[in-house]
This record gives structure tokens, sequence and C-alpha cells, in this order.
């Protein structure tokens, strides 16, 4: 039921944060394709790239996930800035020093085509780089909310469990008085049995 309320009051968030990680996993999937047409196997410099773009698409499923369950935010984060790290580096890598990194790369290919898939990987590396900060900060935002969420269900709970002890405190004290007050009732219905009883015999001797 508060899983529930969570999700009703961040619903708009979460949407969003699962379309951006839904994006965020194809451009991922995407970056994959121009570093095995470059080259394959890769080379020290493509095993780097096919990294990053791994370690973005298990952030990726793993933002639906925390999502689900609440529990992944510290993981998810993580996952995010390894990821954003790295494509920063190869943006880089690729941006600043293109010659060698396609000397790096060793691709057998034309040198324009090659050229030319490098720029596109620079490109959707730059892309990722973007869609990941957006992940992250509403990734941050979700949570804040549900923290937020969280600590309002915890104050109704302790205000209602106040309550309800108040309430069986008032019932105890109102059963105990009732309790008190039928005891007393029975000590006095005894005592006149006994008046009653005593007084007849006492009145039956003096009278003998």
């Amino acid at each position: 039921m508060a899983s529930s309320k969570l999700r009703k009051s961040c619903s708009f968030p979460i949407l969003l944060l699962s379309f951006l990680n839904f994006i965020l996993f194809i451009i991922s999937a995407a970056s994959v394709a121009p570093i095995v047409v470059l080259k394959m196997p890769p080379t020290s410099l493509g095993w780097a790239l096919l990294m990053v773009s791994c370690i973005s698409l298990v952030s990726s499923f793993v933002g639906f996930y925390s999502q689900i369950t609440h529990f992944c935010f510290i993981t998810h984060v993580s996952l995010i800035l390894a990821s954003s790290i790295g494509q920063l580096f190869c943006i880089l890598a690729l941006f600043t020093k293109e010659k060698s990194s396609l000397s790096m790369i060793k691709s057998n290919r034309d040198p324009r085509e090659a050229k030319l898939l490098v720029r596109l990987e620079c490109g959707i590396l730059m892309a990722m780089f973007i869609m990941q900060l957006g992940v992250l900060v509403l990734a941050c935002a979700v949570h804040s909310c549900w923290v937020r969420e969280y600590e309002g269900l915890e104050a109704e709970r302790e205000v209602t469990a106040k309550k309800r002890s108040r309430r069986i405190a008032r019932v105890q004290e109102e059963s105990m008085a009732n309790a008190a007050k039928i005891a007393e009732i029975k000590a006095k219905e005894l005592d006149e049995k006994m008046k009653n009883k005593y007084g007849q015999w006492v009145k039956t001797d003096f009278e003998g």
C-alpha cells in the first residue's frame, strides 16, 4: 500500500525516467555497431569503447529494476557515474586525438570510412553522455521524492500508532473503572446479604 502511494506521487518522473532509460538502452546498443564494424576482434581502445557501452547498457537495465524495487539506487548511480566518466574520456580521446585513435583502433577499412565511423562513435558517445546526465539528475529527483514520501508515511504511522495506544489506554482505564465499580457493587450486595442473614439470627436468638 505504501509503495503504491509512492508510485502515484512520483508517477510522472518515474515515467520520464523509464523513457530516458529506454532511449539510453537503444543508444548504448547502437554504440556497439561502429566499434564492431571498425575492427573485429577489437584492439585495446576498441575494448575500452565496448566496455563503456556495456556499462551504459547495464546501468539502463538497473535503472528499470530500481524503479520496481527501490533498492538499487546506489548501484544505479555508481554505474551511471562510471559510465559517464568512461564516456567523457572516450569522447576526449576520439575528438581531440582523432588520428592517434584511428591508429590505435587499427581498422582494415578505408581511411575515410574509418574516420566517419570514429566520428559517428564520438557523436553517439556524446548523446549517451548527455542522456546519462539527464538520467542521473532525474534518478536523484525520484529517489528524493521516494524518501520524502516515505518519511511522510512513517510520520503518519507514528501518529496513528500514538492515537491507537491512547485509545487502548483509555479503553483499559474504562474497563478497570467498570471492574472496580462492579466489584464495589458486589461487595455492597454481599454486605447487605450478610447483614440480613446475621441480623435474622440475632433477632431469633434475642426473641428466644
